[in-house]
């Protein structure tokens, strides 16, 4: 294969699945690890890929925010795992905050119904699994909805936050970095997350490991005010332990 036939190569594989791997594209390619990385090194230059940690993200996904029916069959077990293991992190009573997302709805889908729990929550399909849980007390956000992520966002939504203190948020992610700390693609929905951060006695980020290296458009919070972020073993120790340096625990699932 000439150089040009495998950085299209590389190229198609980015745009398919949102990032790529230096190891796994030199066993798929036939080459060596450091020919992948001259290949993702050119191919940033030319503005298709940004580099990350262990290989790269497709810039042209990046503006890009998917629905959550488009969200949900994306790294589905890898999600499973990550909700078995937020599990260890729910009280045996009191009150949690569960984000809107996909990955938060794993977590809802396994929640425990031999306790007491009181949730707070501004997504609208988390609220309809909710609700059906016996020993569950539900309290809905309101505000304006947002179609894409089916989340309640705004300044009514904030304000009531800003009414309640929890024992726990879970709060997923769109980009996880050590420099600019969690981040996502939409302001309202920024703020409504730093608004869980803010309510809660400490906080739980859920993120596959996909989302690491990638900074998306709106700052949430730096790590620094992560208590502790569960992920899959697709996240390699170095890079956890880049992470662990801020002070936030980092379980691999």
């Amino acid at each position: 294969m000439y150089a040009t036939e495998r950085q299209l190569e590389i190229r198609a594989i980015a745009r398919e699945h949102g990032r790529v791997e230096v190891k796994e594209l030199a066993d798929r390619l036939g080459v060596t690890p450091e020919t992948v990385r001259r290949d993702l090194t050119l191919l940033e230059r030319r503005g298709v890929l940004r580099r990350v940690h262990g290989g790269a993200i497709a810039v042209e996904r990046l503006a890009i925010e998917p629905a959550v029916a488009d969200r949900e069959t994306r790294m589905s077990e890898a999600k499973q795992r990550i909700a078995r293991a937020a599990l260890d992190e729910l009280p045996d009573g009191g009150a949690i905050a569960v984000d809107a997302g996909t990955t938060t709805a794993q977590l809802v889908a396994l929640m425990p119904t031999d306790r007491e729990l009181t949730v707070v929550t501004h997504g609208v399909h988390l609220a309809i699994a909710l609700a059906a849980l016996p020993g569950i007390t539900l309290h809905l956000l309101g505000g304006q909805l947002r179609g894409r992520t089916l989340a309640a966002v705004g300044a009514w939504a904030e304000q009531q936050l800003a009414d309640v203190h929890v024992d726990v948020a879970f709060v997923g992610a769109n980009g996880v970095t050590v420099e600019e700390g969690i981040t996502t693609p939409d302001l309202a929905e920024a703020r409504i997350k730093r608004a869980l951060v803010r309510a809660a006695s400490r906080t739980v980020i859920l993120a596959d490991h996909t989302k690491f290296g990638l900074v998306d458009f709106a700052r949430v919070t730096p790590l620094a005010d992560v208590d502790t972020l569960i992920t899959d073993t697709g996240l390699d120790a170095e890079a956890a332990a880049e992470i662990e340096a801020t002070g936030c625990r980092v379980v691999r699932a």
